[in-house]
């Protein structure tokens, strides 16, 4: 059984990140290489700016928001991360969350969706890929860029990409399951 965890990275008022997190949890529903699929809105999840008082490495949690993080993220195998781009890296949201958790990240492969204007957010994504090599992640090669995303959504918000996207995303949920199935050894 392997399970993906797509994870929202933007957190503000009006964002495009939600539409987009789920066309992704569609597309890898298609896709069919994950048995389940755990949609992760950090807005939603409402981390408080880290409050945790020992390194995450040690693994000893107080608060339940924390603990309940943890298990989410410990029971993924693969991660996609949905990535806006804010002046030219990713949002202080992510970075939060990413740093709550050590050990439940490790040996793990994860895609990358960027989006945003004429780059596409990959200038968030590559400021994002050695955070998670900190973190012995695995940030895979294929991933999903985005231009021009507005574009890309209707009167309603819903996100519908066009072939080149859909190709991408299919092409960085095989990785994911490879990967995926990898490293499961090492974790």
């Amino acid at each position: 059984m392997s399970r993906l965890q797509i994870i929202v990275a933007s957190t503000r008022p009006g964002r495009v990140g939600l539409p987009v997190g789920q066309w992704v949890e569609s597309a890898a529903g298609k896709h069919g290489g994950f048995d389940e699929i755990d949609l992760t809105d950090l807005a939603d999840l409402d981390l408080p700016l880290m409050d945790e008082p020992n390194h995450p490495r040690l693994s000893r949690y107080t608060k339940n928001h924390t603990k309940e993080w943890a298990a989410r993220v410990g029971a993924a195998d693969a991660y996609v991360f949905v990535l806006a781009e804010y002046n030219h890296s990713y949002t202080a949201g992510v970075k939060n969350a990413i740093d709550y958790l050590h050990n439940e990240w490790q040996y793990k492969p994860a895609g990358l969706v960027s989006y945003g204007g004429v780059s596409a957010g990959l200038r968030a994504a590559q400021a994002f890929k050695p955070v998670l090599l900190s973190l012995k992640m695995v940030p895979i090669v294929e991933g999903v860029m985005i231009p021009f995303v507005a574009q890309f959504l209707d009167d309603e918000r819903v996100f519908t990409p066009n072939e080149m996207v859909e190709t991408s995303a299919n092409a960085m949920l095989d990785e994911l399951g490879r990967w995926s199935g990898a490293l499961t050894s090492l974790r």
